[in-house]
């Protein structure tokens, strides 16, 4: 700073007389300027489209989210918001690549609770760290879940399935969104509490899986609630119970796993993030904005009834959380035995 304050000066003609003042004052105009300078590319901030990134493909519960905040969003940023389904490896193709992006915050990810928690645990190896390659702006909804099956199965009580999972030796097939998402993992200590055995299924998110299982090709499934309760109702898929720890205020006459077995929970949750190094400015405009639009009556009721339930708060009870969230996961695919397999 204080080679280029010396060349500043002889530039500006000062002699070397008045170099000292002169050079003091152009040493604060500089110091104003570097300060300036980001606080003034924050204030513009969003100055063209916003990108964000769902690493699954459509269809699942994130993709879903998405769609729904996407209109009010824009409006509430006033730029053009442009959703990019990227998916694969559990989430992780698409969390890589905003890992890399550019921290201006055009370029943001709605990671869920695989790709910013449970892969860690399932992982040797990952494409970047939760904790330190993002930015964290806000936990925007956590995910209700249902236990499903494909009419072929005879089962319509958790007991049921239990039974016929143990008679038929192995021979089901489960599927999920993917290693190390929830469905997976949830699945697995389905498995390890009721002692059945079943082949696990990874999809490259909740869409493909429940196409699957439609047709037949796996007979179990638990996924988000907005995927599967549709073919529910139409007779195309038989819910067996829901797979939070309370039943649903969305769903109340379709009973909890744990009302059969004490204990089992498998809620998921979303979460808003950018690269590591966001501008607090741009973090906080963020965040403002994704409570507000998440607050919206309208957005409010349409996430409710899919089973996605608004959480918001600030970011750093989002940074707090993920953290509690990898020590937890990472904790339980040990105690189930669940790798990436």
């Amino acid at each position: 700073m204080r080679s280029f304050k010396l060349q500043a000066t002889k530039a500006a003609g000062c002699g070397s007389r008045a170099r000292r003042a002169c050079g003091a004052a152009l040493g604060a105009l500089l110091a104003l300027g570097v300060l300036s300078a980001p606080l003034s590319a924050a204030a513009a901030f969003p100055d063209k489209p916003i990108r964000l990134v769902v690493p699954f493909p459509p269809g699942g519960a994130v993709d879903f989210f998405a769609r729904v905040v996407q209109p009010a969003l824009s409006e509430a940023l006033g730029q053009p918001i442009v959703i990019e389904n990227r998916g694969g490896a559990g989430g992780m193709v698409g969390a890589g690549a905003v890992a890399q992006a550019p921290a201006d915050g055009h370029t943001l990810l709605l990671g869920n609770i695989a790709s910013l928690a449970i892969n860690v645990g399932i992982y040797p190896k990952m494409p970047y760290d939760p904790r330190k390659d993002f930015t964290h702006i806000v936990r925007t909804v956590d995910v209700h879940y249902v236990m499903a099956v494909h009419p072929s199965v005879p089962a319509r009580t958790v007991t049921e399935f239990i039974a016929h999972a143990k008679a038929q030796g192995g021979k089901l097939a489960y599927g999920s969104a993917g290693n190390g998402s929830l469905p997976h993992l949830g699945t697995e200590l389905f498995k390890s509490m009721t002692g059945t055995q079943m082949t696990h299924v990874p999809y490259k998110g909740g869409g493909p899986m429940v196409t699957d299982l439609l047709g037949g090709q796996i007979q179990l499934a638990i996924g988000d609630q907005a995927n599967l309760m549709p073919h529910v109702q139409t007779g195309k898929l038989r819910a067996l119970a829901v797979a939070t720890a309370r039943r649903s205020s969305s769903l109340p006459d379709i009973p909890t796993v744990a009302e059969t077995l004490p204990g089992f929970e498998a809620t998921a949750w979303q979460g808003l993030v950018g690269p590591a190094g966001l501008p607090p400015e741009v973090t906080r405009k963020l965040n403002e904005a994704f409570n507000r639009v998440m607050a919206l009556p309208a957005v409010r009721d349409k996430l409710l009834a899919a089973g996605l339930v608004p959480v918001g708060g600030t970011p750093e009870q989002f940074n707090r959380f993920i953290d509690s969230e990898i020590v937890k996961w990472t904790r339980t695919a040990k105690e189930v035995g669940a790798t990436a397999d």
